[in-house]
């Protein structure tokens, strides 16, 4: 799944009366309540540790494997 643009810049979060307010990128602003900024601070966290493998992984793929080390006699 890509996407047009990809922002490696983290937004700004800010707790404002009993809101969580989200400032990201392209003027994007979000007001969640403190439940739903909650359940979507752990879907971040989990889907950026899992894009984070995946890069892991393709990063791993592409190298040549390596071989073996060979015990000394």
């Amino acid at each position: 799944m890509g996407h047009e643009r990809i922002y490696n810049t983290p937004s700004e979060v800010a707790a404002e009366q009993g809101e969580v307010i989200v400032d990201g990128p392209d003027g994007v602003a979000v007001s969640l309540t403190p439940d739903a900024a909650l359940e979507t601070s752990e879907r971040l966290l989990q889907s950026g540790l899992a894009a984070l493998g995946q890069q892991v992984e393709a990063e791993r793929k592409s190298k040549p494997p390596r071989r073996p080390l060979r015990a000394a006699d």
